[in-house]
């Protein structure tokens, strides 16, 4: 149902069997389950985080609502999974000193037109300069570079299309990527391994080693934190929210409103600047 219907990705399908999969090792079969045997995930599931718990959770109540709808199950007993209370997590992003560290060293290392120290260059543009997912990345086919236009053909989550922006910087490295890949293959970035392209967690890794050479903490660089700096920057820079949900693929503009907490400053200062109050001297 989540593929034919709602065109869920493959790491989404996943994740969800992972999740109903180490249910069932705890409780047995979902289809006999009952609201006892579903209390006692609260135990089971007590040293998980709240978003974690949360999304188990969430799994769960999907899971018996299919299970009713189908006619596998006459009862829903959801209403007795455990609960998260969860604020969403800030994301975490880099300052633009960090930024400008990782790039300098991305690029003295590419200055010899080194294989694989290209190949990073054009990877951390893409993932800071255009905001890409890192799946949405490793999985680019070479046909998805356009020959003149400055834009990517994206395939995002559910399988979503969207047009993808590339800056000058990044048309230079992908021009320098595309001549030393080689021939043969149809993804833009190809590995010898089975998925026929480079892997998210070789991704991981590559950002984190650079990120050590570049005198930075890797534990704080990866790929999806490189996707939150692109958003933030963008704003502090007046970018409009709902150009950004375009931008980032978002489907719903509550998941883009995460990145306003940072731009708080800026807007102070706006209305302190340009508000008909602003100018008015206070009255004792």
């Amino acid at each position: 149902m989540l593929a034919a219907e709602r065109g869920a990705a493959a790491n989404t399908l996943a994740a969800y069997r992972r999740d109903l999969e180490g249910a069932e090792a705890e409780i047995g079969s979902l289809v006999a389950a009952d609201g006892a045997a579903l209390a006692r995930l609260s135990h089971a599931w007590s040293v998980l985080a709240p978003s974690s718990l949360a999304r188990k959770s969430s799994a769960l109540r999907q899971c018996f609502g299919f299970l009713v709808d189908e006619g596998w199950r006459a009862d829903d007993p959801s209403a007795a999974l455990p609960r998260a209370r969860s604020r969403r997590p800030l994301p975490r992003i880099l300052s633009h000193a960090e930024v400008e560290a990782l790039f300098a060293r991305a690029e003295e290392e590419a200055a010899g037109d080194r294989r694989e120290a290209v190949r990073l260059l054009t990877l951390l543009e893409l993932l800071y300069g255009s905001g890409l997912r890192a799946t949405e990345l490793v999985s680019l086919p070479l046909a998805a570079v356009p020959r003149d236009a400055p834009f990517l053909n994206v395939t995002g989550k559910g399988g979503q299309q969207r047009m993808v922006p590339v800056g000058s910087r990044a048309r230079a490295a992908l021009s320098r990527w595309t001549a030393l890949r080689g021939e043969g293959g149809r993804m833009l970035f190809p590995s010898r391994g089975e998925s026929g392209h480079l892997t998210r967690v070789r991704l991981f890794q590559l950002l984190r080693e650079l990120a050590g050479r570049a005198g930075l903490d890797p534990e704080k660089v990866s790929p999806h934190v490189l996707r939150h700096a692109f958003a933030t920057h963008l704003l502090e820079g007046g970018a409009d929210l709902r150009v950004l949900q375009t931008l980032l693929g978002h489907a719903d503009i509550a998941t883009t409103q995460i990145y306003t907490h940072v731009d708080s400053a800026r807007l102070v200062a706006l209305v302190n600047a340009r508000h008909p109050l602003a100018v008015r001297p206070a009255r004792g």
